[in-house]
Formats: C-alpha cells, structure tokens, sequence
C-alpha cells in the first residue's frame, strides 16, 4: 500500500466507529505530536489534519496497531460530527450496539444538567438536587427487584431502564459517570 496503512477511528466513549483513513510514518508522528488525527490523504497527496477546514478535530486517546502491524486504530474524542455530510459517522446509517446508545443517552442527560428545569423532566431532576435523584434511584431499585421477584419480565425490563436512567443522572450530578464506574469493573475483572 505503498506506506499507507487504513486507520479505523472510533470513538473512545461510545465505541462508535466514525471513520476510516490512511497513515503513513508522517500521519501518525503528527498525530502523535499534536494530538490531533492527522492522515495522509490520497486525493490532496498530502498530510490533512481532520477538521483542519471544518474545526471538528478527532482528539486523540490511543493509536494502536493490529497483531499483524498491517491497521491502525484510533480511539478519539470527536469535536463536533466527524463525516464530511455532517452526521456523527461515515456510516450514519448504520445500526449501533446497545452500548453505543447507551453512551449517547449518557450524553444528552449530561447536556441537560445545565438545562432550564422547566424544559424537562431530567433537568427538573438535577435541579431538585443529589437527594432527590438518589431517593428516585433507590425507589426504581426496590421496584426493579419487586419485577424480578414476582417474575413480571415486561415490568422488570421498564424498572431496569427508568433504574439505568435514574442511575446515570445520579452520576452525572455527583461528576461521575459510567466510565467511572466501568473503571471500577475493570479493575475488579483484572483481580
């Protein structure tokens, strides 16, 4: 490939795939340097920074090779939509793992921390304060196991999720949030 290796750029939060591009030596010493992905682009024959024109940037956490040192994947914090059509990824139409709406829903509760709470019901929540959304925690906990207990899977899955959305505000208005606490997993996995 004449140098080039394909990089896969994924989102380090959502572990949403958002990209594909090509690096060679130069693209990731500059990526490396700056922090900011930065590939060789075939059609400019040049190195292109994204977002050099659009100021979406891909912030960088982590670039790693494969086993077989043949493709680059980068793990990044997007600064705004990353295709150039203007949707969070170049695969817009794609379905996402559960996990990746997950990390979106995370997005939008932490949006509306700062939020009018007249405009909703999770900025209402935030502004009644930690207790508050603790004791609503608490109450979706006790209703989660009362679904379980008496084996009503209809009612233990709507528990579970006003419990997870709950849970998420929760963190969010104490700071936190589930990156935290899947921090907290790994490292009991790792045990």
């Amino acid at each position: 490939m004449q140098g080039l290796l394909p990089c896969i750029v994924q989102n380090a939060k959502s572990g949403k795939v958002l990209m594909q591009g090509y690096m060679d030596k130069d693209a990731m010493a500059a990526t490396l340097n700056t922090g900011h992905v930065t590939f060789f682009s075939r059609s400019k024959q040049r190195l292109w920074t994204k977002g050099e024109t659009s100021g979406h940037t891909l912030d960088l956490v982590e670039l790693t090779a494969d086993c077989d040192n043949d493709s680059i994947l980068a793990l990044v914090n997007p600064n705004g939509p990353t295709c150039h059509l203007g949707t969070e990824s170049c695969w817009a139409d794609s379905k996402s793992a559960d996990f990746t709406f997950v990390a979106e829903l995370e997005a939008i509760l932490a949006a509306r921390k700062k939020a009018d709470p007249e405009s909703s019901y999770t900025a209402s929540l935030y502004a009644k304060g930690i207790k508050r959304i603790a004791q609503k925690v608490g109450e979706e906990g006790v209703e989660t196991a009362l679904a379980a207990a008496v084996s009503d899977l209809d009612e233990l899955k709507n528990e579970s999720a006003d419990l997870l959305y709950h849970l998420i505000v929760l963190l969010h208005a104490s700071d936190l949030s589930l990156s935290d606490v899947i921090d907290v997993l790994k490292s009991r996995h790792n045990k």
